[in-house]
């Protein structure tokens, strides 16, 4: 898959930037990032470039499909269910959550 967006959908390679932008003014949250990327990220990610703990394309677009509905690839403008469109405060939201559901994990 390439770096940018392909044609089938949106990706984590998309995400990317949004996520780091939304987690970066919070301290507060980078464990739970951290967590929450451990958990995501694919098996044997050490095996296949880049190298890093980051979640499959097919994964990162199902977990969007699950939380906006539809094919997980609609690009709106907006942060919630009608656009399919990740937001800031849906990253952070996220991780708050983690934080409460999993204390002293991470």
């Amino acid at each position: 898959m390439s770096a940018g967006g392909s044609s089938r959908g949106r990706g984590w390679s998309r995400d990317a930037g949004l996520v780091l932008r939304a987690v970066g003014p919070h301290p507060g949250l980078w464990l739970a990032s951290a967590g929450a990327l451990r958990r995501m990220a694919r098996r044997g990610w050490w095996h296949r470039a880049p190298f890093l703990p980051l979640p499959g394309e097919a994964y990162w677009r199902f977990r969007l499909e699950t939380a906006y509905g539809g094919d997980g690839g609609t690009r709106g403008t907006g942060g919630d269910a009608q656009t399919g469109e990740l937001s800031p405060g849906d990253v952070v939201a996220f991780l708050r959550w983690c934080q409460r559901s999993r204390p002293g994990r991470g």
